[in-house]
């Protein structure tokens, strides 16, 4: 009876995990030598694109040591669309409140944040979308940062 009940648990547990994930379109962290992010060193995204018709969440994450020695991270992001388009924005990912506690959650000295940049979007066309990150601060390399991801889901 035990038996049984331990591998009902699992199952449910396996799917009610996958059902979160149903909705995630794309995701993906590039990780940085060394725990530092260099200019030269952009991430880049390559994103397949088929469902112009849903609407999609867009958010950046980021893996940093609890001593990062800054509030935040300024970025270059450059948007390439399947036909070639390019545009270019800079940006600002707060990690901090004013208290100096970080955003996201923490396992021991390292914090992972989250955050949606984009709400609601469609995608104008079918295609490969190429997302590029570039840190645009004032310092280079960038210490203590581990990972910068990507994830794109469907909105509810």
């Amino acid at each position: 009876m035990l038996g049984k009940l331990k591998t009902y648990f699992l199952i449910s547990l396996t799917l009610s995990l996958l059902s979160c994930n149903r909705n995630v379109i794309y995701s993906k962290y590039i990780t940085f030598e060394n725990n530092e992010w260099s200019s030269k060193n952009k991430a880049v995204f390559d994103v397949d694109v088929t469902d112009v018709t849903n609407l999609n969440t867009i958010s950046l994450m980021v893996r940093h040591a609890d001593s990062y020695p800054y509030n935040n991270i300024f970025l270059f992001v450059t948007t390439k669309y399947p036909d070639g388009k390019t545009l270019s924005d800079t940006m600002e990912l707060v990690l901090a409140n004013n208290k100096g506690e970080w955003h996201g959650s923490g396992a021991g000295d390292i914090f992972d944040f989250k955050v949606p940049v984009k709400e609601n979007v469609k995608f104008p066309q079918a295609g490969k979308y190429t997302f590029s990150f570039e840190q645009g601060m004032r310092i280079d390399p960038l210490p203590l940062v581990m990972d910068f991801g990507l994830e794109i889901k469907k909105s509810n």
